[in-house]
Parts: structure tokens; C-alpha cells; sequence
């Protein structure tokens, strides 16, 4: 009977091949709080698209999360925490989002140039997150997360295969995204004065600056884009 059980703990605790532990599955509790937490952040999210931090009060936050404001401290310490939560959320998002779409491309360059059209575009397709970033994604330039990691991961591929000239990579990102940054504030502000061939191209002209052709720039400014769907 207790050998019995022994073997029924051990194979819920291991994988049916006999090999490593799996995790635990998470407790209905568990689960409970980490829906809880989510629907914080994503309130903080919508606050911070249409807003940005001012005058917004926990108060405001929980009734939007449908949160009960004593539930609020069992998660955060304060707005602070929890819109630096939500903002690392929608970095890590879009960072994903770019990897997805990019997984195909085989040149470093082409991914760059591909994950800078693309951001530009979630105007269109993901208009909360392209918000966020417009507000806050300057200051996270420096950041170890989303797309400062990515787009410098990005860059010094580009540059280690020949394909990109750039001997500072951070001068190189500080470029980049503070055009795109730029360019997603105006799209935004004045719709009307850009469109997706000024994103491409700008796209073409911060390729030039890292060092490509004007032939080679335009070629890979205007390929195909992966698909992007609304709210992919």
C-alpha cells in the first residue's frame, strides 16, 4: 500500500519516461491571484495608454480591474510598482510579438529593419501597446527588457555579419528608437501626415545611417512584411 503510494507521488512528479521532476501545477489559489494581478495590470495598461500615470488613483484602477481596492496590496505596493509592472508587460509582449514574426528571416539585417516596420505599424494593429510605447519607451531605451534587448541583440548580429557598420551599438539603438519613438508619437498625434510608406521610408534611412546601400537599404525597406493582424 505505501510502496503503492510512494510510486503514484513519484509519477506525478516526474514524467511518464521516468525523467525530470515537472513543475508543480499551480493551486486554484495560485491561479486565483495570478488572475487577479493580470487584470491590475491590464487596467494599469488602458491608463496608461489614454492617460499615462497622472491623477489616476488606485481607486480608479481596481473598480477598472473589477478588483476589490483591498486586493490592490496584495500585489503592489503602490502605482509605482504596478505601472512599472504593467509597462515591462507590454514590453515583453511586443518583444515576443517581433520574435514570432521575425522567426523566418535568415538576415540579421532584415529582422532589424523588419521588427522596426512592424512596431511602427501597431498604429493600426495594436493601438494601446503602440500608445505605451509612444509615452514610455524612451526611458527604457537602456532597459534589459522588450525591445531595447532585442533591437541591440538585433543590431550587433547585423553588425557581426557585415551586413551593418556601426562600431557603438547603444549610439546605434539610441538612433533607431528614438526615430521610432518619434514616428509613433506623430502617427498617433496627426494621423494624416504619415502613412506605411514613410514608415518605410524612415526604415530605409536609419538603414542607410547603420551603414547599408541605398540599394541594399531599399530592398529590404519595402520586402513583405510577416502578417500582423489586429490584436495578433
Amino acid at each position: 500500500m505505501t510502496s503503492a503510494a510512494t510510486g503514484a507521488n513519484a509519477d506525478a512528479s516526474t514524467t511518464g519516461d521516468g525523467g525530470a521532476r515537472r513543475p508543480p501545477r499551480p493551486s486554484r489559489l495560485d491561479r486565483r491571484k495570478a488572475r487577479t494581478r493580470q487584470a491590475l495590470i491590464n487596467a494599469a495598461r488602458a491608463f496608461l495608454a489614454e492617460h499615462g500615470t497622472a491623477e489616476v488613483s488606485i481607486q480608479q484602477i481596481t473598480d477598472a480591474a473589477d478588483v476589490g481596492f483591498g486586493s490592490f496590496y496584495n500585489h503592489f505596493s503602490g502605482k509605482d510598482e504596478l505601472f512599472s509592472a504593467a509597462i515591462a508587460d507590454v514590453l515583453e509582449e511586443h518583444g515576443r510579438l517581433m520574435d514570432e514574426r521575425t522567426a523566418g528571416l535568415d538576415d540579421p539585417a532584415e529582422v532589424f529593419a523588419a521588427s522596426w516596420r512592424l512596431t511602427a505599424r501597431l498604429v493600426h494593429t495594436h493601438p494601446q501597446m503602440a500608445r505605451i510605447l509612444a509615452r514610455t519607451g524612451l526611458s527604457y531605451l537602456d532597459s534589459d527588457h522588450g525591445i531595447a534587448r532585442r533591437a541591440l541583440r538585433d543590431i550587433r548580429r547585423a553588425t557581426e555579419a557585415g551586413r551593418f557598420h556601426v562600431d557603438k551599438p547603444y549610439v546605434a539603438l539610441a538612433a533607431a528608437g528614438g526615430s521610432l519613438l518619434g514616428l509613433l508619437h506623430l502617427w498617433l498625434e496627426h494621423p494624416g501626415l504619415i502613412d506605411d510608406a514613410a514608415c518605410d521610408e524612415l526604415a530605409e534611412q536609419v538603414l542607410r545611417m547603420f551603414g547599408m546601400s541605398r540599394e541594399a537599404a531599399h530592398a529590404i525597406a519595402h520586402r513583405p512584411l510577416p502578417a500582423l493582424t489586429t490584436d495578433d
